[in-house]
């Protein structure tokens, strides 16, 4: 008896548990992959690394994308099957509040884009805003200035308080940046910051023309809050910070390295907006 529970249990468990001859589970067991398995291997490795490196940012076409230019080429289909295959899953998006403290009695500008967010150019419009992020110090304050054209974020600054000192530092990067020309116009909600009369000096001084957003209406600066979206859906909500300093150096590495030099945008051709400023101009020299 005790010889036949022997016999018995001298089976692996593997065979015991998926009801499969002793002989058929070691064949399985030392089969050489296929050629597809490997392929599904190596493709595996290449897409866990572009998820990555796209910090897990990417949908199966935009990771299809950054493969292509790193020399991988393969089908959607199949991104997708091995990405669920590896749990690889794109950040999770969380909803966005925008706050505007509208309530003062500063000049305010006509809304000049009404929602037409359309430039033919770089440096012809800016959208501006500010957001703030949670820090165990309290709260950090970041104003940018988006250019409407590339997408890139021309200028941004962060403090610990919400003034106009710290939109006009956002504004002054940009114009340090990019030198625009007269003419730009520059969008913003009716923040006082953005109403005041020192700011709007600012304006005229680098010949802007001011536009403004509707009372209450968040609809009126999307593509400003659209990027607040992707930013702290991609990073902020994912990180803990400590100390505002903590948070200044990842979200400027995050805007500066990141967003606008890596990460690659379905509306310019999945190009990052540097690279597609870059192709602009190149295609303006040889017209």
């Amino acid at each position: 008896m005790i010889k036949k529970l022997r016999l018995r249990y001298s089976v692996p468990l593997s065979c015991r548990v998926l009801n499969v001859s002793e002989s058929r589970y070691y064949g399985w067991l030392n089969r050489k992959p296929s050629e597809r398995e490997k392929e599904d291997m190596r493709l595996g490795a290449e897409i866990e690394a572009a998820h990555k490196r796209t910090r897990r940012t990417c949908g199966n076409e935009r990771l299809q994308r950054d493969l292509a230019s790193h020399g991988v080429k393969v089908g959607i289909y199949r991104i997708r099957k091995i990405r669920k295959k590896l749990g690889l899953k794109c950040k999770q998006v969380k909803k966005f509040k925008v706050t505007t403290d509208s309530r003062h009695n500063l000049p305010v500008a006509e809304n000049l884009l009404d929602q037409k967010f359309e430039a033919t150019a770089p440096n012809r419009i800016w959208v501006s805003d500010i957001t703030y992020i949670s820090t165990d110090e309290g709260w950090l304050y970041l104003a940018g200035h988006k250019d409407l054209f590339t997408g890139e974020v021309v200028g941004h600054a962060m403090d610990a308080r919400m003034t106009k000192e710290l939109v006009s530092r956002s504004l002054f990067r940009a114009v340090s940046s990019k030198r625009p020309e007269k003419g730009l116009i520059h969008h913003s909600d009716r923040g006082s910051q953005y109403c005041a009369y020192d700011y709007g000096k600012l304006l005229k001084q680098f010949g802007m023309e001011a536009s403004m957003s509707r009372k209450g209406n968040c609809y009126d600066n999307a593509p400003m809050e659209s990027f607040w979206g992707t930013l702290k859906n991609e990073l902020i909500y994912h990180r803990h910070y400590l100390t505002r300093e903590e948070a200044i150096r990842d979200i400027t590495e995050y805007i500066e390295i990141f967003y606008n030099r890596q990460r690659l945008q379905a509306r310019l051709g999945y190009l990052s907006p540097v690279a597609f400023e870059k192709q602009f101009y190149t295609l303006q020299k040889a017209a």
